[in-house]
Order: C-alpha cells, then sequence, then structure tokens
C-alpha cells in the first residue's frame, strides 16, 4: 500500500500525534445561567477545507461539549455516548477559539437529549441536538449486505492528500491525519464525469486512535470527509451544508476508516449525500446524511 505520510514543512506538522484531541479537548468557562453550561475550545486552522472550517470536526467538538456536560449533570450516565446529532449551520466560524453553550434537556436510562451551540463572537453558528444512550457492543441481528469490493487499508493505485496535489492543496485536514481517496470512483481527478459517488480512507493520527472516546469522535467527523459527490458531475466549489445528521453506531476498531459517498439526488441549487463509515474490520461505524447547496459555477 501506499505510505502516506506528514510533511514537517506542512502547517500541521507541528500538532504531535493526537492533533483531533485537542478538538475535543474543552475546558468550562463561568456561566450566567444555571442551566447552561459553557465551554472554550478550539479548532486549529488544520481543520478547514480551503478557508472554512470542516463541518463534521464542528460536530465532533460540538459532541465532545455535549458530553462533558452530561457527565458533569449526570455522573451516573457516564458511560452514554452521543449516538445521533442533528446539526444546523447558520454561519461558518473561522479558525481559532470556539465556545460551546450545552443544555441537558432531558436525562434517562435509556435516552438523553443534550443541545450544543457552538459560539464564536457572540454569535451561535452551528446548532447540534445530540441523542445519548449506550453505544452497540454486540454483533448486529441484521447488517444490510454491502456490495463492498473496497479493501480494508488504501491500495498501491490510492491518491493520496499529499502536499501540493489536488486535493492536498485544499482539504487541510490531511495535516493531521492520514487520507487517500480512490481514483476508481474519483473520476472528477481525470477531468472525466461519472456517478455521484466517492469514496476515501482516512486514518487518525496514533495518538487520537488510542484514546477510545476521541476515536469515536473521529469517526464522527468522518462521515463528513467525502468531497461533494456533484465533483463527479462538473460542479466544483464549495457546497455549504444546510443541515447534517450524524449517527454513531460503535466505536470503531483501530486502523483505517472507510468513507463510501452516494446520493439520491442532485438538484438544480441542493442535493443530498449518504456517507457510510466502515472501520478495518468491516463493521458500520457511523453514518451521515447532509442537505448541502450545489457548488455554483464561476
Amino acid at each position: 500500500m501506499t505510505e502516506l505520510t506528514i510533511d514537517a514543512a506542512r502547517p500541521g506538522a507541528g500538532l504531535g500525534d493526537a492533533p483531533f484531541s485537542r478538538v475535543c479537548a474543552v475546558t468550562e468557562l463561568p456561566s450566567e445561567l444555571a442551566d447552561v453550561g459553557r465551554y472554550g475550545g478550539a479548532i486549529h486552522p488544520t481543520w478547514t477545507i480551503g478557508k472554512k472550517l470542516h463541518g463534521g470536526t464542528m460536530v465532533a467538538g460540538s459532541a465532545a461539549a455535549a458530553t462533558r456536560r452530561l457527565r458533569t449533570v449526570a455522573p451516573a450516565l457516564a458511560e452514554m455516548f452521543p449516538i445521533a446529532g442533528s446539526s444546523d449551520f447558520l454561519g461558518a466560524p473561522d479558525p481559532g477559539e470556539v465556545e460551546y453553550h450545552v443544555r441537558v434537556r432531558k436525562t434517562g436510562k435509556r435516552i438523553s437529549l443534550v443541545d450544543t451551540d457552538l459560539v464564536q463572537d457572540g454569535r451561535t453558528l452551528v446548532r447540534t441536538a445530540f441523542t445519548f444512550a449506550h453505544l452497540d457492543d454486540a454483533a448486529p441481528a441484521y447488517t444490510r449486505d454491502i456490495d463492498l469490493d473496497m479493501p480494508a487499508e488504501p491500495p498501491a493505485d490510492a491518491v493520496g492528500y499529499e502536499p501540493g496535489s489536488p486535493m492536498g492543496r485544499i482539504v487541510n485536514v490531511a495535516q493531521a491525519a492520514s487520507v487517500a481517496i480512490d481514483p476508481e470512483w474519483a473520476v472528477f481527478l481525470k477531468g472525466e464525469r461519472g456517478e455521484p459517488r466517492l469514496r476515501l480512507w482516512i486514518r487518525p493520527r496514533p495518538g487520537d486512535e488510542q484514546d477510545p472516546d476521541v476515536a469515536a469522535y473521529f469517526a464522527m467527523m468522518a462521515g463528513d470527509m467525502s468531497p461533494p459527490v456533484p465533483a463527479n458531475l462538473g460542479r466544483f466549489g464549495w457546497a455549504p451544508t444546510v443541515q447534517l445528521t450524524t449517527y454513531l453506531r460503535r466505536r470503531p476498531a483501530p486502523g483505517w476508516l472507510r468513507v463510501i459517498a452516494t446520493a439520491q439526488e442532485i438538484g438544480a441549487g441542493m442535493f443530498d449525500e449518504d456517507q457510510l463509515v466502515l472501520d478495518a474490520t468491516g463493521a458500520v461505524v457511523a453514518q451521515t446524511r447532509q442537505l448541502a447547496l450545489i457548488p455554483q459555477p464561476r
């Protein structure tokens, strides 16, 4: 397989072996409202696509703040984890310091509900409603048959997001994780057009992979890692997410994550995109569905 490395000359190289852990690290701040937990966090510029913060990373940071709040308010529910998140994007935050304002809406033995607002400069820019429960830890009773001819690791012809490559110039996330895309599906890389479907591989740095919570947040983030599938139809550019729903089914096994992205319909102004995240064992660990705006031709 192709060895994917992080170039020391790149801006993300100094983040160490656990850069995603920094996204998930939140600090409690004073709050004027008794029912609102206030947490400070920071999202480094490496977690961007072009100049825009990566949506899945913001959802993962919000999930970490929600988990921290639930464990503080209800310590007996500390084993619960966010299994679903419904995110609305009200604006585009800049890299740097952010705040998370967290409200626990409901606690229960099986289900708890927590809302998180990502705030910057006094404005709520991402709002996510999280559902908490216990993650699956047993073999599923049924799994839809997935016609998966995708190897567990990037093969020799996988296109890595190296410095100067078409994807590496845009996807700064690859400075802090290993990423490769399947050229058989990503026909836009050859200037061709094809089905609106893409698949890729992503793996966290060793320190992020070793922390069970961070690895789970990383899997949530990975469900938003595919380029917009309209690229295979010749539509390039920023595709702002209007709404993103994220499901986390189980904690991933160590190793590469496989991401498969498809669409049901590409409209004139919007498109949907489903992303399925499998771990090294082939288990489903995360799923997402988003509605996004079609990139507009220049």
